[in-house]
C-alpha cells in the first residue's frame, strides 16, 4: 500500500512538473506528463488491489474461526 501512495504522489508531482514545462512553452513536457499519468495509474491500481486483499482475509480469517468454534 505505501508503494501505491508512493507512486500516486510521484504521479501527480511529474504531471504538475508537465503543467509547468507547458507553461514555459518548453516542448520537453510529453514525458513528465505520460510518466506521471503511468505512475498515477499503477499507484492507484496497487492501493485498490491491497484493500481488496486486505478484505478478502479478513473475511477468510472470520470464516476459518467460525468454523474452528463449530468444532
Amino acid at each position: 500500500m505505501r508503494r501505491g501512495i508512493w507512486l500516486i504522489l510521484i504521479g501527480i508531482a511529474l504531471n504538475l512538473l508537465g503543467y509547468y514545462l507547458m507553461g514555459e512553452e518548453i516542448y520537453k513536457y510529453g514525458w513528465a506528463m505520460v510518466s506521471g499519468t503511468i505512475a498515477f495509474g499503477v499507484g492507484f491500481l496497487s492501493v485498490i488491489y491491497s484493500l481488496i486483499r486486505k478484505m478478502d482475509r479478513r473475511a477468510i480469517m472470520k470464516e476459518r474461526a467460525e468454523d474452528a468454534e463449530e468444532e
